[in-house]
């Protein structure tokens, strides 16, 4: 028997097909959540407080040399997947490198950290698996466990006892504990070690991003793990990317070295995506090294996110305190937010500019990259210029 037509299943003509997205788009605009893209110069001549560029490697020189210098030598692209031809002798030399820093057995390079987390996510769990995840976890994270097939309980943010609770009533064969090293919306840091603790007294695994921690944290910038005295623990995996403190681009998964293995085994996001360009993989090479050169950088970027953060506390604003080089700032809401860091622009400094849904807590503020690399007068002028561009009810 022939179904009924539902109203919107009405055919429509083709240039009406699409007319829903210009009414979400009119809904977003009210709500003062639309998003648009800007192009910028190479020579852009704002002081840049808005990009992940911890460390200010993106133009190093022996950043970019290694970069050009790869791509000289190996072409513009790893011409396939890792499995079969996008696996070059310097993807192998990333990998060792980026172990051995970090302290862990094995490394896997990915397109991006986006494609690593969601690797491990899904080659790590099953149907039988409970995946205890932060509630302010990154979006990728975040897309991993809806990929994963395993049941996910949203533990409250930066909450151990919560973890422990959940992993002590589960059913499930197998458990795995999911968080940011570092949330990228305030800055605050993970309690890494009662994770651990919590994951191992119930068996479970423990997975961490450490995108934001990465040259940042630890000894020397080896990471978040390192830190905590977690790096090259069994039980323990975390994932990165090379496009922050390391000035590149693309991802990485790092563990012992069976996980890392299992992954090329049976990872959609590694066996079918083309690797890594030569240049990105030669780029991160070159960051890692002058970081194991100058190990200085990463207490460098610390020491100008605690700067910023007290000096625009001082100057009465709400700026977080700063686990590792990200520091926000609240704005009264995202209409306001969006102006404030529009203001900032046209005084000649770059900010971040966090609205919902990429807030969890609901409240939008600017959020500020400590680069290391920044010098005493940058500091004093960023503070300087969100201080006089501050809306009204941005004053704590």
């Amino acid at each position: 028997m022939a179904h009924p037509t539902a109203p919107e299943q009405q055919t429509l003509t083709p240039a009406a097909v699409f007319d829903w997205l210009d009414e979400a788009a009119e809904l977003r605009a009210r709500a003062g959540l639309t998003r648009t893209l800007r192009s910028r110069p190479a020579d852009d001549p704002v002081l840049d407080l808005a990009s992940n560029d911890y460390l200010g490697l993106v133009h190093h020189p022996a950043v970019t040399g290694a970069a050009a210098e790869a791509a000289l030598r190996w072409g513009g692209g790893s011409t396939g997947s890792r499995l079969v031809t996008g696996t070059t002798a310097l993807h192998t030399e990333l990998e060792e490198e980026l172990a051995a820093f970090c302290g862990v057995e094995a490394a896997l390079v990915f397109s991006s950290g986006y494609t690593a987390n969601l690797a491990a996510l899904t080659a790590l769990t099953d149907p039988d698996t409970l995946i205890v995840s932060d509630a302010n976890n990154h979006a990728s994270l975040i897309d991993g466990c809806r990929l994963s097939r395993s049941d996910v309980h949203r533990a409250p943010h930066s909450d151990p006892a919560a973890v422990a609770a959940a992993l002590a009533a589960r059913t499930h064969r197998r458990a795995l504990v999911v968080t940011d090293s570092v949330f990228s919306v305030d800055g605050n840091a993970a309690r890494l070690p009662e994770l651990s603790a919590a994951a191992r007294a119930h068996g479970a695994a423990l997975l961490v991003d450490d995108a934001h921690g990465l040259g940042v944290l630890g000894p020397g910038g080896a990471g978040a793990l390192a830190a905590a005295g977690l790096a090259g623990q069994p039980d323990t995996v975390a994932t990165v990317t090379l496009s922050k403190s390391l000035g590149s681009q693309g991802g990485a998964v790092l563990g012992p070295r069976r996980v890392v293995r299992h992954l090329v085994e049976t990872a959609r996001t590694f066996i079918f995506d083309t690797g890594l360009a030569p240049a990105a993989a030669g780029a991160a090479l070159g960051a890692l090294r002058l970081l194991r050169a100058e190990p200085h950088r990463a207490e460098r970027a610390r020491e100008v996110a605690r700067t910023l953060s007290a000096r625009l506390t001082a100057a009465g604003l709400v700026a977080s305190s700063p686990d590792a080089a990200v520091v926000s700032v609240r704005a009264p809401g995202p209409e306001a937010a969006v102006a404030w860091a529009a203001d900032c622009r046209t005084a000649g400094l770059a900010v971040g500019c966090f609205r919902p849904p990429s807030v969890p807590d609901g409240v939008s503020r600017l959020r500020l990259t400590a680069r290391g690399d920044l010098t005493d007068r940058q500091i004093a002028d960023a503070v300087r210029i969100i201080g006089a561009t501050a809306p009204a009810g941005a004053a704590g």
